[in-house]
């Protein structure tokens, strides 16, 4: 029986994944910064444990507690929304101390034991930013793009150690509160309104194919499975027809 830890398991795509895990029968390790039992199912192949990926001492606490794993799944991540010109850097700042360098720290703090064994398994969770250019998302892309580059550069530094990493691409996902998790730009200049407006009124209407995270658990389980295959792995029919257009 295989063990994965999650991170960011309090709601949307790392609580259907952990959810997912253990409908497969792993061992699930979710965490989360304020732990609530209530929101998984009770299973005495879960333990649910505290970890800010901003915080070393939580992260080292949190990779102890968890034991020896087979998979760690880097979902934790917040959002950020409106034009970079008024969004002050203190927020661009939170944005990469969660989405890029938590990211980069726990996996530091759990390659040591894939090391030992020569075996294990990283999925790093990406966006569809990554793939096409959009607007009033300038920092959020950027901290994604770097996920990207991370883990492709990760990918070939642990090959031959018996470590595979993978990154799950989910596309736009109406069902997480990515706004609610993550920041939005302050006070920007007014010029701006008249985008931003038009920006909000086409997705509000959008009514195209999402991505619901369902899918991209399953999706987290496929790299998890088979990362061999492929080092990206589209989550949601907009996010697959986005992989089809792309070079």
């Amino acid at each position: 029986m295989k063990t994965v830890m999650i991170t960011g398991c309090s709601s949307g795509f790392g609580l259907e994944t952990a959810t997912y895990f253990l409908e497969q029968g792993w061992n699930v390790i979710a965490t989360m910064r304020t732990p609530q039992a209530r929101l998984l199912p009770l299973s005495e192949r879960l333990r649910i444990v505290p970890l800010d990926v901003t915080d070393a001492a939580s992260i080292d606490n949190a990779v102890r507690a968890a034991g020896p794993i087979d998979v760690l799944v880097n979902n934790a991540g917040i959002g950020m929304f409106g034009p970079i010109e008024g969004t002050p850097l203190d927020e661009v700042r939170a944005v990469f101390e969660t989405n890029v360098l938590g990211m980069m720290a726990v996996t530091q703090a759990v390659l040591p034991q894939f090391r030992t064994r020569r075996a294990g398994v990283v999925v790093n969770l990406a966006s569809t930013v990554t793939l096409t250019t959009m607007p009033l998302l300038a920092a959020y892309a950027a901290s994604k793009h770097a996920v990207m580059g991370f883990s492709a550069s990760l990918a070939l530094e642990v090959k031959d150690l018996g470590i595979k990493v993978g990154v799950v691409v989910p596309g736009m996902a109406p069902e997480t509160p990515f706004i609610g998790k993550g920041h939005t730009g302050r006070a920007f200049p007014p010029e701006y309104a008249p985008f931003v407006d038009g920006v909000l009124s086409r997705f509000r209407g959008y009514d195209g194919p999402v991505t619901r995270a369902r899918d991209v658990a399953a999706a987290v389980w496929d790299a998890a499975q088979s990362v061999d295959t492929g080092f990206r792995v589209a989550a949601g029919a907009d996010a697959q027809a986005l992989f089809r257009r792309a070079p």
